[in-house]
C-alpha cells in the first residue's frame, strides 16, 4: 500500500466531512474526553502548523507534559480559527510529511484515521474508512501498542465482523473492524456498537 497516498486521501476526505458539519455538530463532544469537534480538528493539524522549535517551546511552557501541551494548544487554536479554516488545515496539508515522534508513516495514518473516527462515530455519521487502511492499521496492533494507547486487552479476543481479522485469546469481543481499531487505541465507544461478554469494558458512560 502507498501509505503516503492513503494519508493524503484520508486528510482530504476528512476535510470534506468537516466542511459538511452543521454549527451544532462542530460543538459536539468527541471520543477524546473534553474535546469538541473543534478542538479535535485543531489538534489533528497541529503537526502541520507548528515548527519543531515552536513545538519544543510549547512543550516547555507546559512543563514538559505532552498531553497538557496538546490540550492547551488545541483549545487555543480552536478558539482562534473558523470552522472553514480548521477543515482547510487538513486539506491544504494533505501531503505534508509530518509523522508522530514514533512509528513513522504508519503512525501518521493511524493518527488521521483514528481521530477521524473520534468525531464521526459519536456524531453518528456513516463514514466507512476504506478497508485497506483499516486492515493495514489493524496489522500494526500488538499487545504492546495497545498498552501504549491505554487499552487493556487482557483476556480478550478482538473479532472483526466485516474483515478476516482477530487478535488475542480469551472472551470474544465482536464489532466492525474500525470499531475494534478504536478499542485497540484505547477508546470507549457509544453503546450498541460492540457485542460479546466483555463489551462493558469498552463502552462510554
Amino acid at each position: 500500500m502507498d501509505i503516503q497516498a492513503e494519508i493524503a486521501a484520508e486528510r482530504r476526505e476528512l476535510a470534506d466531512v468537516l466542511d459538511g458539519l452543521s454549527a451544532g455538530q462542530w460543538q459536539a463532544p468527541t471520543l477524546c474526553a473534553g474535546w469538541r469537534v473543534r478542538e479535535l480538528a485543531a489538534h489533528m493539524s497541529l503537526g502541520f502548523r507548528y515548527s519543531l522549535p515552536r513545538t519544543v517551546a510549547e512543550l516547555v511552557r507546559s512543563g514538559g507534559r505532552l498531553h497538557r501541551m496538546t490540550d492547551r494548544c488545541a483549545r487555543r487554536d480552536a478558539a482562534a480559527a473558523s470552522t472553514g479554516e480548521l477543515a482547510g488545515f487538513l486539506r491544504d496539508n494533505a501531503t505534508h510529511p509530518w509523522t508522530p515522534p514514533v512509528g513513522g508513516l504508519a503512525s501518521a495514518l493511524g493518527h488521521d484515521v483514528v481521530h477521524g473516527l473520534d468525531f464521526t462515530v459519536p456524531l453518528g455519521l456513516d463514514r466507512q474508512v476504506p478497508a485497506a487502511r483499516i486492515r493495514f492499521l489493524l496489522e500494526q496492533i500488538t499487545p504492546r501498542t495497545a498498552r501504549f494507547f491505554g487499552a487493556d486487552l487482557s483476556g480478550i479476543a478482538l473479532c472483526a465482523e466485516d474483515l478476516d481479522w482477530s487478535l488475542g485469546t480469551g472472551a470474544p469481543l465482536y464489532g466492525t473492524a474500525q470499531d475494534l481499531l478504536l478499542v485497540a487505541y484505547g477508546r470507549k465507544l457509544p453503546p450498541g456498537r460492540l457485542q460479546g461478554e466483555p463489551q462493558h469494558r469498552f463502552v462510554a458512560g
